[in-house]
């Protein structure tokens, strides 16, 4: 879809509209590495991908405030007030940005008149890809030009979190707004969430490609165990600070991890502690890979991450398992894992660009024969994070 399109399909559903339309995007995100550590205080490695979700809006003289998704379709228009934003079960996909406003005017901004807004996305639908995310930060960076607002962007990111946790209700890191506010075409961000330092990492893959396949099962993030892991954590970490004057997992090393595990009274949590920790060096690691062109070693550290995942986090599940276990047996593939909160969603692999139409072949033939349909092949662009649009092409 082009800028065109979009702004055709802006004043088809908004035909009373007059004001100057506008139009912003905020990408999708992968996380290369670093999975399930963002809460527990660890370092995250993700990089924002050319799929996301554009807006359009345009300002209104009242205090309604009319959304509409060119992906739900069948919901129509949803007309809220700018006096009444809590959450209702019944706006559906409309809370991410209805919370996003409201964080907004919690935080202090003036936002005196409604607007008319379209979104449109191309992130697959429960992928696990971070669409809420980024309709969040899409409908914060049009809120800051539609309003003339000045505000950091990492405050922006920190609200995007707040939506999620107090007004969505699930307890999700700050990982997908971060990557999705402060991305970098052909950079990943190595991203400390305890303290919020980052830094910028070129991804320079030479020969290989990221694919990001889509097992094509619908994850529901606030209907799986994400919260169940956290909790599980958080319980791992008061009692190892029973003894130990820490403040998160992430300030562990593996070793002080052997040391104290003792110390931690259930058995599952001792697992979800020891992927916590683990994962977060590895993160740390694939850095370093990263910076010395050694794709084998960040490879992997892939391979590594996912068999954590699947064995002390338990977060994989059949489709994702069946994914990466066929990506190991490719030639030409360093390296696979599940990405995102798991329960679904997607993998990534590190796959030689020569290799690319075999292994698409191979990895869905054993996909489809074992879970009885055909998984989603995406080759990765790494793009920049969310922005307005001048007149670019739209994906």
């Amino acid at each position: 879809m082009d800028i065109l399109e979009l702004l055709n399909t802006f004043k088809k559903r908004f035909p009373s509209q007059q004001g100057e339309a506008r139009i912003f995007f905020a990408p999708g995100r992968i996380n290369l590495i670093g999975e399930h550590t963002d809460y527990n205080g660890g370092y995250v490695f993700p990089a924002s991908i050319s799929f996301g979700t554009y807006a359009v809006a345009a300002p209104r003289d009242d205090r309604q405030v009319r959304l509409y998704s060119d992906n739900f379709k069948d919901l129509g228009i949803i007309t809220v007030d700018l006096d009444d934003l809590s959450y209702n079960k019944a706006n559906n996909w409309a809370n991410y940005p209805k919370g996003m406003i409201q964080a907004f005017i919690d935080e202090g901004f003036a936002i005196e008149h409604g607007f008319d807004i379209l979104f449109y996305g191309n992130i697959p639908n429960g992928a696990g890809l971070s669409s809420s995310a980024s309709i969040e930060l899409v409908t914060g960076v049009a809120l800051s030009s539609l309003y003339n607002l000045t505000i950091d962007r990492i405050r922006m990111v920190q609200l995007g979190q707040q939506v999620e946790n107090k007004y969505i209700g699930v307890n999700s890191g700050i990982m997908d707004q971060f990557a999705i506010g402060m991305g970098k075409k052909d950079h990943a961000i190595l991203l400390d969430c305890h303290t919020l330092d980052y830094q910028y990492a070129p991804l320079e893959l030479g020969d290989y490609v990221i694919a990001i396949i889509n097992t094509n099962k619908r994850r529901e993030l606030a209907d799986s165990k994400y919260n169940e892991r956290r909790s599980e954590c958080e319980s791992a970490l008061r009692d190892l600070q029973t003894q130990l004057p820490i403040q998160s997992l992430g300030e562990m090393s593996m070793t002080m991890f052997e040391e104290y595990k003792g110390l931690i009274k259930d058995d599952i949590h001792v697992k979800r502690a020891k992927h916590a920790v683990y994962e977060n060096q590895r993160t740390k690691d694939a850095l370093v890979c990263l910076k010395e062109d050694d794709l084998v070693g960040f490879g992997a550290l892939l391979n590594q991450s996912h068999l954590s995942l699947q064995h002390d986090y338990q977060v994989t599940g059949i489709e994702l398992d069946t994914l990466v276990e066929a990506s190991w047996t490719q030639p030409g593939v360093l390296g696979a894992r599940m990405t995102g909160a798991g329960f679904g969603g997607c993998a990534i692999a590190l796959v030689e660009k020569d290799k690319w139409a075999s292994f698409k072949e191979n990895v869905a033939s054993i996909y489809s024969a074992k879970i009885g349909y055909a998984p989603t092949f995406y080759k990765a662009t790494i793009g920049d994070g969310a922005n307005e649009l001048n007149n670019k092409e739209v994906n």
